[in-house]
């Protein structure tokens, strides 16, 4: 007799080697997988949950964004009309004064460099 089988043109050796079917208690098996199938739930719903909340910023943002583009349709509309809406003119009033505000700063500023380079 031969110390080694050929099955399915493999040769396979007796001895320890591979896997042993290992009797596992089917009570813990069967709570394990209970557990796993909470644990895979629990993952579901926290999952879905973020789902919607982003759904629910990304909708606000869009509204947000659709009220702001229809403002600036009646702004056109009305410079189309030979009208200047008042937020326009407030936005380049304060701009004039931004202007203002900087160039009056970057003068203070060019006469302090001016005045420290003078005295040596």
């Amino acid at each position: 007799v031969l110390p080694f089988q050929v099955v399915g043109g493999k040769v396979k050796k007796p001895g320890k080697r591979g896997r042993k079917p290992a009797k596992i208690d089917l009570k813990a098996k069967l709570e394990r997988s209970r557990q796993s199938a909470r644990e895979c739930r629990a993952r579901k719903k926290l999952r879905y949950q973020y789902l919607e909340e982003l759904v629910s910023s990304r909708e606000r943002a869009i509204c947000a964004l659709r009220e702001e583009l229809e403002m600036y349709k009646q702004w056109c509309m009305a410079m189309d009309q030979g009208k200047i809406p008042s937020e326009i003119k407030a936005l380049l009033t304060g701009e004039e004064q931004g202007k203002a505000q900087q160039n009056s700063t970057k003068l203070a500023k060019a006469g302090k460099t001016e005045a420290n380079s003078s005295n040596p």
